[in-house]
């Protein structure tokens, strides 16, 4: 049986992978004044007169709702929200392993942004934040701005800056390992979508000075005629010589290349043409723009993958975890740079540079160390 349908016996088996318990026993009547009328009617009146108070009496502290409208699932693309659901219920399991939070998946059967935001808003008194999940792009970046100013509690949209910090951490720690410093080096991103653009965003705020970014037409340079809003900030941050080509033209001589894009689309001879001691992070899934044994077979001395099948996974679970833990238990009111770069350098540090090598640049999701070192980190930058 392959991984597919050994998947799919076990999600029949367990119908989903979450569910609710209670934190205690209600075996008599005295339970029950307790946890519901009339005892919970102070709790109630304690809120109201300071709605603070709901963060020490009810499960809003630990409790993060994970949203999606299937637009932008995996590497699945749009497919609902409805067969989205899996995913957040995954997601939402990974929070609770990790970082010991409470999540509930939400998907919302609408693509339009300002059902989308409206609908979130009015949710967001039950929980301590948002981790929007698998929205496309550019939609995604109107939903998240929209949130995180109409929002008191921390919006977060993972597959931007879960993928960036992750990606900026591995990228950090193979640098040391090959003796490069990030504002010398010639990166290249391909993937123009809210991964990639997020990606470049955060490498530049960690120090990168030389970054081309590609999607499927080629090079985003200024005066292109096909930029949207988005892809034209782009060109004005990136691609500093205004190379217009395509991905083959901008690989040339790079010595980090990632790839956030389709499967297969990075041949070995892109891969030669490189820098050396190149580093290669093809993280498509569930197929990368290259494999890891061709890329090292052509020449990389440097790769991660977006699979956990193989050596230097750069996966968000690294990340959300701890961030949100961190920004509920620190009482943060919004998600910040300087807290996401704090869990970037937190996560990069578990490594120790006596123990970095070509297979280990990242630590393993099951190291203990990873969500309780990211949330001291995110809590030490709330300001």
């Amino acid at each position: 049986m392959d991984i597919m349908q050994e998947s799919l016996e076990f999600h029949k088996k367990h119908h989903g992978k979450i569910e609710i318990k209670n934190k205690f026993p209600i075996n008599d009547m005295h339970d029950m004044s307790l946890a519901y009328t009339p005892g919970v009617a102070s709790s109630c009146l304690a809120i109201k007169e300071n709605p603070e108070l709901a963060y020490e009496l009810t499960c809003k502290r630990n409790t993060i709702a994970v949203i999606s409208d299937g637009t932008a699932v995996l590497g699945l693309g749009d497919i609902g929200p409805l067969a989205g659901l899996p995913v957040m219920e995954g997601k939402c399991a990974l929070f609770k392993k990790f970082g010991g939070l409470d999540a509930i998946p939400i998907v919302l059967n609408t693509k339009d942004v300002d059902e989308l935001v409206r609908t979130i808003y009015l949710l967001s008194p039950s929980f301590g934040g948002i981790n929007l999940e698998d929205i496309s792009a550019p939609r995604c970046f109107e939903v998240e701005r929209r949130l995180i100013e109409m929002c008191d509690i921390p919006v977060f949209h993972d597959d931007q800056h879960g993928t960036a910090i992750v990606c900026g951490a591995a990228l950090l720690n193979a640098l040391k390992l090959v003796g490069k410093k990030i504002k010398d080096v010639k990166i290249v991103i391909n993937g123009a979508g809210s991964a990639g653009i997020a990606i470049a965003k955060f490498i530049i705020d960690l120090g990168a000075r030389h970054i081309i970014l590609c999607d499927r037409f080629g090079t985003i340079y200024r005066g292109a005629p096909n930029l949207n809003s988005v892809w034209e900030e782009m060109s004005l941050l990136t691609n500093e010589n205004n190379l217009v080509g395509q991905l083959s033209d901008a690989i040339k001589g790079a010595d980090v290349f990632i790839g956030v894009s389709v499967g297969n689309i990075v041949s070995k001879e892109m891969i030669t043409s490189m820098a050396k001691d190149s580093i290669v992070f093809p993280l498509a899934n569930p197929t990368p723009e290259i494999s890891r044994e061709e890329a090292l077979i052509a020449g990389a001395r440097v790769v991660g993958t977006g699979v956990s099948n193989k050596p230097n996974q750069i996966n968000n679970s690294l990340i959300f975890p701890g961030l949100f833990k961190g920004a509920l238990h620190g009482g943060a009111k919004k998600i910040t740079k300087e807290m996401e770069i704090s869990a970037c350098l937190a996560l990069a540090k578990i490594v120790k540079p006596n123990e970095l090598k070509e297979d280990y640049i990242l630590p393993n999701i099951f190291n203990k160390k990873v969500a309780s070192h990211v949330s001291k980190a995110v809590i030490k930058a709330i300001k």
